[in-house]
């Protein structure tokens, strides 16, 4: 694709849904925070499903896209995810619940109007439909009104967990083999990616009487994009951040190792430009 963010004119591959497939054809990119980190990350809102970007690089490489040559080898792709947990957090405050009180319950506009998060207001219609899994609601009039239900957000995070639990045996034979236990981790694991420690990966591992040290994340191959802020989306810079993981560092240390093999890599100029004397 083209230039896809404002302020910046370098082309990027995404693999995404064709916006023009199975809609109306509009897109856009929203910066929000990530729900456990609450780091700026990019989105891809189309066609009413929401999708988060993520991004990965080899040490080297580039994109020969008809034409052109994109310098840039990075790799974009956007992957649903479900918008509760993204906006479980701004629910949360919301609120703002003290002690053994509720809360408040609010307008949907209300709560979507975050000052530095513009992004949040194109969720409106998603928001309309999917959040009263995990919020009680009440009409005054033409009016609704919805407050977080702590266990209503329990029901729905024990419902995701079980759904991974018996997802993830199908998927090859490691996790077929795997103790029961060791999945329901992996599971928690997976969902506690998207959510705040405390309360909400605090209450499913007690639930599941597990310890919290044993759901701790692992890091993955394909990192979530962040915004752009100062610097190309998706910058190599990404993955020299302070949050970057052991396993991140072991992994960027093996790609440094096959660096040196490839020893034999020309610049592509070069193998064009001797390509042409040949010709002549």
């Amino acid at each position: 694709m083209g230039s896809w963010w404002e302020g910046i004119d370098e082309s990027r591959l995404l693999i995404a849904p064709d916006p023009g497939a199975n809609g109306d054809g509009s897109a856009c990119l929203l910066s929000l925070p990530h729900p456990k980190s609450g780091l700026r990350t990019s989105y891809l809102l189309c066609n009413g499903l929401l999708q988060e970007l993520h991004w990965f690089k080899q040490p080297y490489g580039s994109w020969f896209l008809g034409d052109y040559v994109s310098e840039d080898g990075s790799l974009y792709t956007a992957t649903p995810i479900d918008p509760v947990f993204v906006m479980l957090p701004i629910f949360e405050d919301a609120r703002m619940k003290k002690g053994d009180d509720p809360g408040k319950f609010r307008q949907l506009d209300e709560i979507l109007f975050i000052n530095d998060y513009p992004g949040y207001q194109h969720l409106f219609s998603i928001a309309k439909d999917c959040m009263e899994v995990v919020c009680e609601s009440k009409e005054i009039g033409s009016t609704k009104f919805f407050r977080l239900d702590d266990n209503k957000v329990l029901a729905w995070l024990r419902y995701k967990v079980s759904q991974l639990k018996q997802t993830l045996p199908s998927l090859d034979q490691n996790y077929a083999a795997r103790e029961e236990k060791d999945t329901l981790i992996d599971s928690v694991s997976i969902v506690g990616e998207y959510l705040k420690d405390d309360p909400w990966l605090k209450l499913l591992c007690n639930h599941f009487k597990l310890d919290s040290l044993e759901a701790k994340t692992t890091a993955l191959d394909f990192e979530v994009c962040p915004a752009a802020m100062g610097s190309s989306v998706g910058s190599s810079n990404f993955s020299q951040g302070k949050n970057t993981t052991e396993k991140k560092a072991g992994r960027n240390v093996k790609q440094a190792k096959k660096a040196k093999v490839e020893t034999e890599c020309r610049n592509i100029k070069e193998m064009f430009t001797r390509a042409s004397r040949r010709r002549n």
